[in-house]
């Protein structure tokens, strides 16, 4: 039975008292009573990225930079075209070429400024000059013009006021006349080049004889035939060059030598030895049988 005591003191929350105590251990998240964590795990804190720019504001970005650069070039390359050339050097050994007949030649093909002069058309114009082999230009920054020219080298006459190089191009002179010591070499059109070389090739083999060539001609069969000097005519024929060459030399310099001054003619167009016609009819005859 409740006593005085119980009369005087209200009921304590007795059944908010007895859920705390029925509450399951380790229910609230807090430690259990053996003292160890509960059964709920911590989520891992989520990672911040710093952001990224955006992909077409990079774009741009190389846009506008590309843009910059291409103008201020436009600007210079236009600034430089609007230079004129100012100066035209020529150098090279010219002796039958005036260097001011050059840079006249130049200076006429220059349409507009320094950098849009054509120089291939420069260098194609020079080698059409008469005694011009080749040439070279270049620009010199920031207004000049540089030419280097090498002259033709006369090796031979070709027909009557024509004379070739080395290579057996034909190219003319404004004085034929003062190459008359060269010697003279005829042929059909197109055959310079190729008679130009069979020149050069007994030119080498007949020095050692101290032999030289003032004419040589090929007709239209290809028949190749010399003129020493002293009037000595050499038929050479269409075949077999080097080995009749070879031949004449060994058999020259054993007996025909001494008998120079008597030759008339030397025939070259046998397969042994050679026929030689002497100035005196009765004493012609066949060497090196």
């Amino acid at each position: 039975m409740p006593t005085a005591l119980d009369r005087l003191v209200p009921d304590a929350p007795r059944g908010r008292k007895r859920r705390r105590d029925a509450a399951p251990q380790g229910k609230r998240g807090g430690r259990t009573k053996a003292g160890h964590k509960g059964a709920t795990r911590k989520r891992p804190a989520r990672s911040v990225e710093p952001r990224q720019p955006s992909v077409w504001i990079n774009r741009m970005l190389i846009l506008v930079a590309a843009t910059v650069v291409v103008a201020a070039g436009a600007r210079a390359y236009l600034w430089l075209d609007s230079l004129p050339v100012q100066q035209i050097t020529v150098s090279g050994a010219l002796e039958h070429t005036q260097a001011e007949a050059v840079q006249e030649l130049v200076q006429g093909t220059l349409g507009g400024g320094f950098l849009s002069a054509d120089l291939r058309s420069m260098q194609r114009q020079l080698q059409r000059l008469p005694w011009i082999y080749e040439a070279s230009v270049r620009r010199r920054w920031p207004n000049a013009l540089e030419i280097h020219v090498v002259e033709q080298l006369p090796i031979a006459r070709w027909g009557e006021d024509s004379l070739l190089n080395h290579e057996g191009a034909i190219f003319t002179s404004d004085s034929p006349g003062d190459w008359h010591a060269l010697p003279l070499l005829r042929g059909p059109e197109g055959s310079a080049p190729a008679l130009m070389e069979r020149y050069l090739q007994l030119r080498e083999l007949l020095a050692p004889l101290q032999l030289q060539v003032e004419q040589l001609r090929v007709d239209q069969r290809g028949q190749l035939e010399a003129m020493l000097a002293g009037d000595v005519r050499l038929i050479i024929g269409g075949e077999q060059f080097r080995e009749r060459m070879l031949r004449f030399t060994g058999i020259y310099a054993r007996e025909l030598a001494p008998r120079i001054d008597e030759i008339e003619r030397i025939d070259l167009r046998y397969q042994v030895g050679i026929a030689v016609a002497y100035t005196e009819p009765e004493t012609s005859q066949v060497a090196g049988l």
